[in-house]
């Protein structure tokens, strides 16, 4: 990770200097070094030689991550060819590239090409002459620009004319590196989710599908999580793609940070939460569609989505309904535009004006109205019938994506305007009937519709396109939905009611619900945010796992909730076997580390009921509801919720104190030479060392410095890095240190001592790893294995490394010693 580092200060540096209004025409917005990192890891095949493109390389984050990876892994010789036309970026582009250069030794070679990538790209893969050299690449890495691209435009006929039919440089660049992949090469790429949807898209994914196979999609589940530190609201994507390779599965994993990391103990890269699962490619593009819509479930019960709405199958051509962008574009119109209505203006409708019902006039400076003129009338519509109108853009305050307002022409006037930022339904420039508007209103503003807009709809704004592309239900059943709206305002529960009980008829009772999922998951978080646990804590995560501390299941009752007691692992496995959400193996300390000990804190749960003594480290460790809030729970939902509630709130601080007092009395106090108090967490293991730093040190280290305690129960182990890296040996917090570290100044030794009571000892394979974790240590190195006793000493004995020593704490003034050529020291 060397390489990314250094170019992670040349982006800092250059993002520094790029002007904000360039940078966001151009969509340069360059890659954090955390997803450079997993896009790196992706690659499957990194061979002896290896040909890299990185087009648009900014600082050449990319490239240096994919080199890093390349050297980790072995790879002898490699050349990489590098597009960027930003000034600015070329000298620290230059710099990156040095570094790898001299890194990576004599069989490296690297070409930056101030050029632009995809008239240059064209050009080569149009020449004739030039077929022998066009598919020549191993690998691609790119974070492409983002940009619409006119039909006009230099970029747009290049394309056109070496058959790339497409109308932005993202999917430009995708299309062009494709071209030039070898068979059987393989392209990792950050791109907006734009492309999985919609009518201008459809030759790109369909050239997608027929050249590659998809191995691995990675999704956010933020729209400012990518690139956040530019301000950019943009629902991006990372795809790996294998050119010419059969189809097979496909891994989904979304994760709701993009805090990338490489985890210690599984030595994969991981975020926060990350989530996966493997999926057939015909739930992600549905074979019968031809249009080849891309959806991406992140999890079995988004799937549950795209087959829930599986039957209504009506398109907007079926239902003679068209939908159409406002015609209106103010800034065309600017003379006709009026703050008011009068004799000569018609009303005007901006997305202002639509919050669930039409609210007009409004006070301000905006319009409300438009002059009827020459200019004007084309854009104008007959103010009949009954219009559905939704905001193109949508807030991040808003629940839901798609928001239908339905609009009755009661406005005066015979004519009506709708603004440019908005998407209206009608027929021919006329309103429709109730029934049918206000079965239209219905389903618009459905849960399940927008849950299953999220999954294809990456863009910020609504597209008229996009809603063109939905199925819908039928006229007969739009009209029989509609029929029982009226003019009531219904409530949102009341508008899914409706449209489940329309399903169930349909499937006669045999589709899953996904909303009754949805539903208790927001309902568990409604009750942690009521039992006051911190910002940190409100995630689907803890709302899960408040679900299976008390085993409630989607379509289960919070009246006959219970109290099992569950391990952090078989709480995972109940969020992926009950909720459909299956969470990375690595993400096991999150949810110990990020819920659950906060739920011990604040009363919600209890850790070790059945045995409070219990070893941190033991497999038994387990978490079961505090009763005390069981029963306020089982009320949830009743008329005594709210005063249980209150009663129970009033004493948590009473119960917080309780179970500390009861933990604490289990805990082992341990005082350090310098002063330092520590209580230990309960079982054998915490004693045998405290036993080490009373017992061995005194006796074989006097006076040596305790560097570091791992004690697994504690809020923070005791670990003194800044005079560890004094002595050399610099650790992520998360390194496989060893239990007790100690280093004898007199000396000049550091002791590295495993505490074993049920295993873990100093053998070959754990010598090697702390030999390496400690390679650059100044001082010498002694490797200690400590047992409570004689008897599990003898147990492991035939597995510890030579070149060790052994202590037992039941004889504490005797050491054993393992060979070498001195006792208690370092060997060469």
């Amino acid at each position: 990770m060397r390489l990314l580092e250094l170019a992670e200060q040349n982006r800092k540096e250059a993002n520094k200097l790029l002007n904000p209004k360039t940078k966001s025409a151009l969509g340069q917005f360059m890659s954090p070094a955390p997803i450079c990192l997993f896009m790196a890891s992706l690659f499957d095949s990194l061979k002896s030689d290896v040909k890299l493109l990185d087009p648009g390389s900014g600082v050449g984050s990319l490239s240096a991550a994919f080199i890093d990876r390349a050297l980790s892994l072995g790879v002898k010789r490699m050349e990489v060819d590098l597009y960027e036309i930003e000034d600015v970026m070329l000298p620290f582009l230059d710099k990156t590239l040095k570094y790898c250069a001299d890194n990576f030794g004599k069989n490296f070679s690297y070409n930056i090409n101030k050029k632009d990538y995809i008239i240059e790209a064209s050009l080569l893969i149009g020449n004739i002459f030039n077929r022998d050299e066009v598919a020549s690449y191993s690998h691609v890495i790119m974070n492409p620009p983002y940009k619409k691209i006119l039909s006009s435009s230099p970029h747009r006929i290049s394309m056109s004319n070496v058959g790339i039919e497409t109308v932005n440089l993202y999917s430009g660049f995708v299309a062009l590196a494709l071209k030039q992949l070898k068979p059987e090469g393989e392209l990792v790429a950050i791109i907006p989710r734009s492309f999985c949807n919609g009518p201008y898209y459809q030759p790109f994914r369909e050239q997608l599908l027929s050249e590659t196979a998809i191995k691995h999609i990675h999704i956010f589940d933020s729209r400012n999580t990518v690139f956040g530190e530019d301000e950019v609201l943009q629902e991006n994507i990372i795809i790996h793609c294998v050119k010419g390779v059969p189809q097979g599965e496909v891994t989904i994993t979304s994760s709701p940070t993009a805090d990338f990391h490489l985890d210690d103990e599984t030595g994969q890269i991981t975020a926060t939460d990350m989530t996966q699962r493997k999926v057939s490619i015909d739930k992600i593009v549905n074979p019968a569609d031809k249009q080849k819509f891309i959806h991406i479930a992140a999890s079995p019960r988004e799937q549950d989505i795209i087959e829930r709405l599986s039957p209504f199958t009506s398109t907007l051509d079926d239902l003679k309904i068209q939908v159409s962008t406002g015609p209106v574009v103010s800034f065309r119109l600017k003379e006709d535009l009026r703050e008011n209505l009068d004799s000569e203006s018609v009303p005007l409708l901006f997305p202002q004006h639509l919050n669930g019902k039409v609210q007009w006039p409004l006070a301000g400076k905006k319009p409300n109205a438009i002059r009827v003129s020459e200019s004007s009338r084309p854009w104008l519509w007959n103010n009949k019938g009954y219009f559905l109108i939704i905001k193109r853009f949508s807030s991040k305050e808003e629940k839901r994506r798609i928001v239908a307002t339905l609009y009755d022409s009661s406005l005066p006037g015979e004519l009506i305007g709708f603004e440019n930022k908005t998407n209206v339904f009608h027929i021919r420039k006329t309103g429709m009937d109730a029934d049918l508007a206000r079965g239209l209103y219905i389903y618009l503003n459905c849960t399940l519709l927008d849950k299953y807009y999220r999954q294809f709809g990456g863009h910020t704004q609504i597209n008229a396109s996009d809603l063109r592309s939905i199925h819908y239900p039928s006229l007969e059943i739009l009209r029989k939905m509609g029929n029982e709206l009226d003019d009531e305002v219904l409530s949102q529960n009341q508008i899914d009611e409706i449209i489940n009980r329309e399903l169930d008829m349909m499937t006669e009772g045999k589709a899953t619900d996904p909303l009754k999922a949805q539903e208790k998951i927001e309902q568990s978080l409604h009750i942690l945010r009521l039992l006051g646990m911190p910002r940190a804590q409100l995630n689907e995560r803890s709302a899960l796992t408040l679900l299976a501390l008390l085993d409630l299941h989607p379509d289960g009752e919070w009246s006959k909730i219970q109290r099992p007691m569950l391990g952090v692992t078989p709480i995972m496995d109940w969020c992926r076997d009950v909720y459909g959400k299956e969470y990375a193996p690595n993400t096991r300390e999150t949810f110990r580390r990020q819920t659950l000990h906060q739920f011990c804190d604040g009363g919600i749960a209890l850790y070790n009921p059945d045995e409070p003594g219990r070893p941190v480290n033991s497999p038994k460790a387990c978490y079961q509801i505090a009763a005390e809030l069981h029963t306020v729970l089982l009320k949830y939902g009743t008329s005594e919720w709210e005063t249980s509630l209150k009663e129970h709130m009033g004493n948590i601080s009473t119960l917080v104190e309780q179970y500390t007092m009861a933990r604490k009395m289990e805990m082992i106090p341990l005082k350090l030479n310098d002063g330092t108090d520590l209580t230990l967490s309960p079982g054998a293991h915490s004693q045998l060392i405290k036993d080490i730093i009373v017992e061995f040190g005194p006796r074989f280290a006097p006076d040596a410095e305790v560097i570091y305690i791992g004690d697994t129960g504690a809020k923070e182990d005791y670990f003194r890095k800044e005079r560890l890296a004094e002595l050399g040996v610099t650790v992520n917090r998360k390194g496989k240190l060893p239990d007790v570290v100690l280093y004898w100044e007199e000396r000049n030794w550091l002791l590295l001592i495993e505490s074993v009571t049920s295993h873990g000892p100093v053998d070959s394979k754990r010598h090697g790893e702390l030999a390496k974790l400690f390679a650059n240590a100044k001082p010498g190195l002694v490797y200690v294995t400590a047992f409570p006793d004689r008897k599990l000493m003898a147990k492991y004995l035939i597995e510890l490394s030579w070149e060790t020593e052994v202590w037992v704490a039941d004889a504490p003034t005797h050491m054993i010693h393992l060979n070498g050529d001195r006792f208690l020291g370092p060997h060469s």
